[in-house]
């Protein structure tokens, strides 16, 4: 074999193996481009074969360019693959385009793709925040998933009211990405309740005319920079709780009382001790009178030696005590043994 032979018979294999791989690719592809072409979404075998090798699922974007061609939205198919390629729902984002111009809502493809990556992870879809602008959804206000069934509020007059209300929202296409969620319109919309509810006279003002709470509360704005605009605030329920003011009142008297009982408790230690020290006094007094009275023998002892003092003075002056102890024993006026005139009387 020669060598343009060789050549001629290489070119041939190689041109057989291409156009193997033409055929396999038609025909894995011609069920899909057949459907494209007869839908009026043609997409290019080429096209499909790019996909193909991005790793992009081919009858996916097939099907969604079908679904919305045939509802009237010119999408495509490159913006649907870099929708999918960023980790988008290209079924739930067609879904939505095709509800939003059904519903004469506008919603462009842009937009439509940024809620769909802004919801990701969520549990919500962008289909979802469509239908919920086309049919508004209605809250709970408290959230019962919290546990928590009522707002409890407290009035001028003290006595607490517990309220319930119900929101009826729709999503705001425009503010839905970047825009707060259910949860601030839930905190908001209790916010205001309370506020209303502390602002009246009376709980027998709430009772009578509920509707004043949802007026004071719808004119607060309470959905500006949300993804929902407030249509309506039902108050669905209102009761009447404890009084407050009186409870309040009595922990303060409660309280004060033992602010006194305490002031009072010092007082009297003080007044203990005060005692105390002035039975000390005495005692020192008492002490300081019997070391007096011990002086007394002395100084007699010192009058006998110098001759200050005789025997019958001495003698005379015993029988005075005497006489003074014999007076004080008839007259009933003490002890003879601790009269006044006895040695041992304190006055002595």
């Amino acid at each position: 074999m020669n060598l343009p032979s060789f050549v001629i018979v290489a070119g041939i294999i190689v041109a057989s193996i291409f156009l193997l791989i033409l055929i396999g690719v038609f025909f894995n592809f011609i069920g899909l481009w057949v459907r494209a072409r007869l839908a009026n979404a043609p997409v290019g075998v080429l096209n499909m074969l790019a996909m193909r090798l991005r790793g992009v699922p081919v009858s996916l974007i097939v099907d969604n360019r079908i679904t919305a061609m045939k509802a009237g939205i010119a999408l495509p198919p490159d913006p649907l693959e870099a929708h999918y390629l960023a980790g988008g729902n290209v079924e739930q984002t067609v879904l939505a385009l095709i509800a939003a111009s059904k519903a004469e809502i506008h919603l462009d493809f842009n937009r439509a793709c940024a809620i769909d990556l802004a919801t990701k992870g969520t549990g919500k879809t962008v289909l979802e925040a469509v239908r919920t602008s086309i049919n508004p959804k209605v809250i709970d206000c408290p959230n019962p998933s919290t546990g928590k069934t009522v707002i409890d509020a407290v009035a001028k007059d003290g006595i607490a009211v517990k309220a319930r209300a119900r929101v009826t929202v729709r999503s705001n296409l425009d503010r839905f990405v970047g825009g707060a969620t259910e949860e601030t319109i839930i905190a908001r919309v209790g916010e205001g309740i309370v506020t209303s509810i502390g602002l009246s006279n009376s709980y027998k003002d709430v009772l009578e005319n509920p509707a004043g709470i949802s007026k004071h509360v719808l004119s607060s704005g309470l959905d500006s920079g949300t993804a929902f605009e407030i249509l309506s605030i039902d108050i669905a329920e209102v009761d009447v709780g404890e009084n407050i003011g009186a409870k309040l009142q009595a922990e303060q008297a409660e309280a004060d009382k033992r602010v006194a009982q305490a002031k009072a408790e010092v007082r009297r230690a003080a007044a203990v001790a005060l005692e105390q020290e002035m039975n000390a006094r005495v005692a020192e007094m008492r002490a300081r009178v019997v070391e007096a009275e011990a002086q007394v023998p002395l100084a007699m002892a010192h009058a006998f030696m110098n001759g200050n003092l005789g025997i019958m003075d001495y003698m005379k002056m015993k029988n005075m005590e005497s006489d003074t102890q014999m007076r004080t024993a008839i007259a009933g006026t003490g002890n003879p043994t601790t009269g006044p005139g006895s040695p041992s009387a304190p006055g002595r």
